[in-house]
């Protein structure tokens, strides 16, 4: 099979990064946090159905591909990483730009003080709910089933953000929406190794209770 380019995997990711930037602002943006929980998994349900590249979509299939594919994880990330921090600033420019700001920095501010071993946990449960929201996805659609599709879909979402659990992509918008700082990148690494073990877990224990 021949090796996706670079070019190709950064724009899909980069169009990622924008839709996870739209499901931030207007959860940032809401007052009702349930509308706004359920409104933000449209960022992911787009990815899925326009087969964008992004790194909590993707991070957990590590296990069942060859190793040229954590290359692909690598660009996903760097281009989900640029394109958030450029809506975020795009969306700071404007007129909501301020109540935006000031409910990331609240938000940040919660999450860059966490504890080490928190901030990983965090990821953890996060990156298992969106491989389960992908493979939910591959499955209704081989099945073509709709609503599985988007109950499924919408499902994972709304328990990662009302549970408090860390998602390294829409983490990355809410710092660049409220004020990056090393401390802030520095959390955005551990929740991505958070996400990434607890995306790949369930495809390590399918491969370990197949083998019995």
């Amino acid at each position: 099979m021949k090796t996706e380019s670079f070019k190709s995997i950064f724009i899909k990711a980069i169009m990622s990064g924008v839709m996870i930037s739209i499901g931030s602002t207007v959860y940032l943006n809401i007052s009702n946090k349930l509308l706004g929980g359920f409104l933000f998994s449209f960022g992911l349900f787009t990815i899925i159905q326009f087969g964008f590249s992004l790194y909590t979509g993707k991070v957990g299939y590590i296990p069942e591909r060859k190793p040229i594919y954590i290359r692909e994880v690598l660009i996903t990330f760097l281009g989900n990483a640029v394109s958030t921090c450029a809506c975020a600033y795009l969306i700071r420019a404007t007129r909501i730009g301020g109540n935006i700001h000031e409910t990331a920095v609240n938000i940040m501010n919660a999450k860059i003080n966490d504890t080490v071993i928190s901030q990983l946990i965090l990821g953890y449960f996060c990156g298992m709910l969106m491989y389960l929201a992908v493979e939910n996805a591959k499955n209704s659609r081989e099945k073509k089933n709709d609503f599985s599709m988007v109950f499924g879909t919408a499902m994972p979402v709304m328990i990662f953000i009302f549970s408090g659990f860390n998602h390294s992509v829409a983490d990355c918008f809410y710092m660049f929406a409220a004020d990056p700082s090393a401390k802030g990148f520095a959390y955005i690494g551990i929740v991505a190794v958070g996400n990434a073990l607890g995306g790949m877990t369930i495809p390590i224990v399918k491969k370990v209770y197949d083998k019995v």
